[in-house]
């Protein structure tokens, strides 16, 4: 999935003669801490209620505000995880997204982003989570997959995190089957370490917290 298929709808952009009282009303609106600047089709720079806050004028226009962001944006041909990236890195609430002329096309929304990458993930599939303690030097997927599946089942997703300062993985698996006890038999016998498992209630609990998270995040 790319940028320009994460759009979002709902988002209108800033000129620079709007006022910094009208961009916290949208702010509140769109329920987002970031708005995207635009004239004429070209994107001018991200603005954020910070920005507004620290000149303390809301009465002055956008084109006024010194703008702390460095006019962030990815291109509609970047990947989900590229978005993703970005938007964390500068723990932004929207990515604008622009064409090859850099032409404005509208924003990627953070509490779009979180859920399409639930859907991606399988969160919200019936199953169990597996989470493995492995060196880098022993990760394959594909052995895993293997043990997976000779136990009548699949992975529906997996996420590698490197352990800061080591050679080590911690490797997250979800499975298609909530009964994950012979996966894990298996798992042992080939001497994987493993670290936390998450059986059928307790994965309804993470779908749970999960819905609580997006509702935190549209307050």
């Amino acid at each position: 999935m790319f940028a320009k298929e994460l759009i979002s709808n709902g988002v209108s952009p800033l000129m620079t003669s709007d006022t910094g009282l009208e961009a916290l009303s949208l702010m509140e609106e769109f329920k987002v801490k970031h708005l995207p600047i635009v004239n004429n089709e070209l994107l001018l720079g991200l603005i954020s209620d910070d920005d507004i806050f620290t000149l303390n004028d809301p009465e002055a226009a956008i084109g006024n505000y010194t703008l702390s962001s460095q006019n962030p944006y990815v291109f509609d041909s970047q990947h989900l995880y590229d978005v993703i990236k970005e938007i964390a890195v500068q723990k932004l609430t929207l990515m604008p997204v622009v064409d090859k002329n850099m032409h404005y096309l509208g924003v990627v929304v953070l509490t779009d982003l979180i859920q399409q990458l639930a859907q991606m993930s399988a969160i919200n599939q019936p199953g169990g989570v597996i989470v493995l303690e492995i060196s880098e030097h022993d990760y394959s997927l594909g052995e895993l997959a293997q043990i997976v599946e000779s136990n009548d089942a699949k992975i529906l997703s997996s996420y590698i995190y490197s352990v800061p300062n080591s050679t080590l993985l911690e490797l997250t698996l979800k499975i298609n089957k909530v009964n994950i006890n012979g996966i894990l038999q298996t798992l042992e016998r080939y001497d994987y370490r493993i670290k936390t498992t998450i059986f059928a209630n307790e994965d309804e609990e993470m779908d749970e917290r999960f819905d609580s998270l997006m509702k935190y995040l549209n307050i």
